[in-house]
């Protein structure tokens, strides 16, 4: 699939710390192992701050009320879930908001890989599965989500999300469907 990139958004052990799913990681791990094997770029998209979070306002609700040091350097939180871990050479972006592409190099780097289609995966999906699935339908990029490949704390809001918000600007598909066509 030239021109495909597999995006895994926001899979850090802080915010892994709270799915309720234990078969989330090793299901997100294989759509990462599909993708590498098909030779599709997998990037890795981070929340990250710079100590003393100097990027945060007491205005933004989501951001204004983290702990101090949390999602900065050195915040064992901050790491990437080791089921979905990058290998040597793998893009790790890091944003600044609920989107991927919000305070991220990540516009730069997939348009310098000629990457438009984006296979979005994540936690949360009401998040950043959402909000960066909005800005990059903007920004005219061919999109797949992997319904099983996001999560979020609600099933009912992700269920609503995927089968009619996210829908509308995106071929849905489970990780098993997307890895077996990878294959095919």
């Amino acid at each position: 699939m030239p021109g495909t990139a597999l995006l895994v958004m926001d899979v850090q052990q802080a915010i892994i710390a709270h799915v309720r799913d234990d078969g989330y990681p090793a299901r997100l791990a294989g759509a990462v192992k599909a993708a590498r094997a098909a030779g599709i770029p997998v990037i890795h998209v981070v929340l990250g701050f710079r100590a003393g979070h100097p990027e945060c306002t007491p205005r933004n609700k989501n951001f204004g009320a983290l702990p101090p040091g949390a999602f900065a350097e050195g915040d064992p939180g901050s790491v990437i879930h080791p089921a979905v871990e990058p290998l040597p050479g793998e893009t790790v972006v890091t944003k600044k908001r609920v989107s991927a592409f919000t305070g991220s190099d990540l516009e730069l780097v997939l348009r310098a890989a000629d990457l438009d289609h984006l296979v979005l995966t994540g936690v949360a999906t009401s998040g950043v599965v959402l909000s960066t699935l909005r800005q990059a339908a903007d920004l005219d990029y061919r999109l797949t989500v992997l319904s099983d490949g996001c999560y979020d704390p609600d099933p009912e809001v992700h269920r609503v999300l995927v089968d009619k918000v996210l829908a509308r600007q995106a071929e849905v598909s489970t990780i098993e469907e997307w890895s077996a066509a990878l294959a095919g």
